[in-house]
């Protein structure tokens, strides 16, 4: 049987075990998992936040992280202004970007989903609203999702993985990990 761990990554800190590349020793995730052999199955920025997945189980890792096996992944995110029909048909229908046009997503607006509060807090601009939408992808570009919302008139101000495929970071708090049992084929 395969590890696999959930994990709710807290914003500013890398998805990997050491930081090698900066002088200023940013957090890592050696800090928050204690599970030895488990690495992660994809990326999360180090600005982002939530459902990162890590294994012990190199064909599992693939199987998650490859674009080429379309795993859906869902994310909560609060944008800058007011969320358009316009905008969200943009999403749905595909964006174009500098790397090329992006498959099509599943998106809505929905109201302020109650997460838990982000250190440091959001930029918040009184004269300036922001909404919230959930976005379904099945690709991973680098920094897709805020490259996409900003290429509709939306910057993202905030960005929570809220699910890979099945797997949902509900009901963990942030920094928390579970193991899940997982049957590899």
């Amino acid at each position: 049987m395969s590890r696999l761990i959930l994990f709710n990554k807290p914003f500013a800190v890398l998805c990997q075990f050491t930081d090698e590349r900066s002088a200023a020793a940013r957090p890592t995730l050696a800090q928050f998992i204690k599970i030895p052999g488990v690495y992660p199955a994809g990326r999360l920025d180090f600005d982002s936040e939530g459902l990162l997945l890590l294994t012990d189980d190199g064909r599992l890792q693939d199987w998650i992280a490859a674009p080429r096996f379309k795993i859906p992944k869902t994310y909560l995110v609060q944008v800058e202004g007011d969320v358009t029909e316009d905008a969200l048909a943009g999403l749905r229908n595909g964006v174009r970007l500098n790397d090329g046009v992006t498959l099509p997503a599943e998106v809505e607006h929905i109201p302020d989903p109650g997460l838990w509060l982000r250190t440091p807090p959001i930029r918040v601009r009184r004269t300036i609203p922001d909404s919230w939408i959930k976005l379904t992808i099945r690709e991973g570009r680098n920094r897709q999702v805020r490259r996409m919302t900003a290429a509709v008139g939306h910057p993202t101000l905030r960005l929570v993985r809220w699910m890979i495929g099945e797997w949902t970071v509900d009901g963990l708090g942030v920094g928390e990990c579970r193991e899940t049992d997982f049957q590899s084929a």
